[in-house]
């Protein structure tokens, strides 16, 4: 388990702070999307709003981070099913998503991973065990942390992390980017490409337009996300799908074959999209993370329904 101290708030206290920094988070993705709100683009608001799922009896919980282009939307299954096994769930929005693809065009990994870190700062007034678990970029997110704070955590799922794209194309973002710099630097930001097509597995959620800054951005990340995977310690979950065309297979595999974890294990999904964490071929992956939970933890109290004690986060609360 996580060798961090549980938080040393008491009960008034822990409430108080728990809902000043949720309503922090909601607040700042209102006025983002107020700002970058793009008609056609933009989704409900009801997609990209963070969300909690709190059970106050019990101790360990579970810090949630959705994909690239997506928004807190796309992990809500996983979420509810993580929460009907007995565990407390936080769903960060990452900097620059559930808004526009302009706003996440101009956001910085380091963005990205303060979003992800207010998140662990929510669990921390309700959880004294947090495990990072996160999504394709969401993965890449949650390692980078457990690297960053090796005792922060109790454990480590990743699902579909990029560490090598499956495009030939993906290798040309960085020159794409320096070469779009250099347009706009010398006035031709007509002949720029800032925008490459999405084809997204969940439309409703996923913009459909990805920054080249953004896939230049990850490539550098997971670069150094993929030197410090020898000094993770934590207990740690990795699964992809075998036929992903998005992110290559190769990545689960290299990833998994890195963590210095000794407490470890790998799960290859038969699957011909990127997207696992929904649907039907979800409950496959949810039963991996469940066995691997239960293997830690022991089994949790399960509730089938959502209680009134749930904070959504929904406007008015």
């Amino acid at each position: 388990m996580s060798q961090s101290a549980p938080a040393t708030f008491d009960t008034g206290t822990a409430d108080d702070l728990r809902q000043r920094l949720l309503t922090q988070e909601l607040e700042a993705f209102h006025r983002d999307y107020a700002q970058f709100y793009l008609e056609g683009e933009t989704k409900p608001k009801t997609v990209g709003e963070p969300f909690l799922l709190w059970r106050p009896e019990q101790r360990v919980g579970v810090l949630l981070v959705h994909g690239l282009m997506a928004a807190p939307e796309e992990v809500r299954e996983w979420a509810q099913f993580l929460f009907a096994q007995g565990y407390t769930v936080y769903a960060p929005r990452m900097a620059g998503h559930g808004t526009s693809a302009i706003d996440l065009a101009t956001r910085s990994v380091q963005e990205w991973e303060a979003s992800v870190e207010q998140g662990y700062r929510i669990l921390q007034t309700c959880c004294d065990e947090i495990v990072a678990a996160g999504f394709s970029t969401g993965a890449a997110i949650a390692m980078r942390r457990v690297i960053q704070a090796p005792d922060a955590f109790a454990a480590l799922i990743s699902i579909s992390a990029p560490l090598k794209f499956a495009k030939f194309s993906a290798r040309f973002a960085e020159p794409v980017r320096r070469l779009n710099g250099l347009l706009v630097h010398v006035g031709l930001a007509r002949w720029s490409k800032p925008f490459v097509t999405n084809h997204a597995d969940n439309p409703h959620i996923n913009y459909l337009r990805c920054p080249v800054a953004s896939i230049a951005r990850i490539q550098q990340l997971m670069r150094q996300v993929k030197r410090a995977l020898p000094s993770v310690q934590v207990p740690a979950l990795v699964i992809h799908a075998k036929d992903d065309p998005k992110v290559d297979v190769r990545s689960g595999r290299e990833i998994y074959r890195r963590l210095g974890s000794r407490n470890k294990s790998y799960r290859e999904i038969r699957h011909h999209q990127h997207g696992i964490v929904r649907g039907a071929i979800a409950q496959e992956v949810f039963a991996c993370v469940e066995a691997f939970l239960t293997g830690l933890f022991g089994p949790q109290p399960m509730a089938t329904t959502l209680p009134p004690s749930v904070c959504s986060l929904m406007p008015g609360d």
